[in-house]
């Protein structure tokens, strides 16, 4: 009983990780999780199932027909909601580009003992809900309000701590923020993993705000202590320091890997000649994406750029490039409307979190072997 002592009792620190190396349990966090297919970024909206995919416990299979959802705590008129109430709201389809916080974790040196996401925890929908900020509106915060907590069904534990998932916003943020209640995806009805039959969209933040399989909204009188909110998804350089809320989406992009793959190293083989490069960019808080440039080499090409799918979407980009035989390095680096720029390197962070270092590919150019 000592290892489930050790797992449900007490704080059990992340096992140290060696670059490269991956154990078991990231395995199978990785076989339960997955990431986009790069290929799809030719589409402005990722197909279902292949959008990306993080569930931290169990899913929660949930009956529509019977869901409820209760607004209370610090308000003067709390209520609930059944699916029948919140679809007949006023509607709105919003497309949106969510990444999740950890995307990147594996090029960071050292890097975090977590879900082994690379580039691929990305993915556009069309989201179909009501506004949520009419309805706390009409539930009366009360003076005494600075926030709200949003409440899961998925339940488990995390570093000892056993707690359904959870995570706030302050009213500000709320009233700043174009925040949906979301029963649809692609036209569709919520899959069970992607948070059926209720789930809240925060446009322009990373994913873990975005809280699947939504039971409560309460408001606060103090700020919210749910372990999802204080105990991670925050930046620190060291385990003691309390660190600062990871929130908006770094600039970034990610091209479509040219020509055809080596089955496991994913490296690249394309023939001589004119290749298209192409891709997706995107940027958080509504910053529009303005300036895409490929990296062939050492040498820097300003991509030309596409239409953007909606203010909280990512926007595609298109470069020719004259492919010469040998060996080369293509790269994707993006600025955003505030002038915020892609990095060449990591950025670190403890948990590896946000990272938005320039996408890398190899790609090899020659002539097809005789088959």
């Amino acid at each position: 009983m000592s290892d489930i002592d050790n797992v449900f009792r007490h704080k059990a620190e992340r096992r140290a990780t060696q670059d490269g190396v991956f154990s078991a349990d990231e395995v199978g966090l990785a076989n339960r999780n997955h990431g986009a297919l790069l290929e799809t970024l030719k589409l402005d909206i990722t197909p279902t199932g292949a959008h990306y995919l993080l569930t931290h416990f169990d899913v929660p299979l949930l009956e529509a027909d019977s869901h409820i959802l209760r607004f209370h705590g610090a308000f003067s008129k709390p209520y609930s909601l059944d699916m029948a109430q919140i679809r007949a709201l006023p509607p709105v389809t919003m497309p949106v580009t969510l990444e999740c916080a950890g995307n990147g974790r594996t090029q960071m040196s050292p890097r975090s003992f977590s879900m082994p996401w690379t580039y691929e925890a990305v993915g556009t929908s069309e989201w179909t809900g009501t506004p949520l900020r009419p309805l706390i509106e009409r539930a009366g915060p009360l003076p005494e309000a600075i926030e709200v907590s949003f409440t899961a069904a998925d339940f488990g534990f995390d570093k000892g701590h056993a707690h359904a998932f959870g995570r706030s916003l302050t009213l500000q943020q709320l009233a700043d923020l174009d925040v949906l209640l979301v029963y649809e995806m692609n036209g569709q009805p919520l899959l069970p993993q992607h948070g059926a039959p209720l789930r809240l969209i925060v446009p322009g933040w990373y994913g873990m705000a975005s809280v699947k399989w939504l039971t409560d909204v309460e408001a606060l009188t103090s700020p919210y202590q749910g372990f999802q909110q204080v105990g991670t998804y925050r930046f620190r350089q060291t385990p003691d320091e309390p660190g600062h809320p990871v929130t908006t989406i770094r600039v970034k992009s990610l091209m479509v890997p040219p020509g055809v793959p080596d089955w496991v190293s994913r490296k690249r083989f394309v023939t001589p000649g004119v290749v298209p490069v192409q891709g997706r960019a995107w940027s958080g808080a509504g910053v529009p994406v303005e300036r895409v440039e490929v990296g062939i080499d050492d040498y820097w090409h300003d991509a030309d750029l596409g239409a953007q799918v909606g203010p909280y979407a990512w926007r595609a980009w298109r470069f020719d490039w004259q492919a010469t035989a040998g060996a080369h390095v293509l790269r994707c680096r993006a600025t955003d409307a505030n002038g915020a720029v892609q990095p060449l390197d990591p950025v670190w962070d403890l948990a590896g979190f946000a990272n938005n270092v320039v996408h890398r590919v190899e790609v090899f150019v020659g002539d097809y072997p005789e088959l």
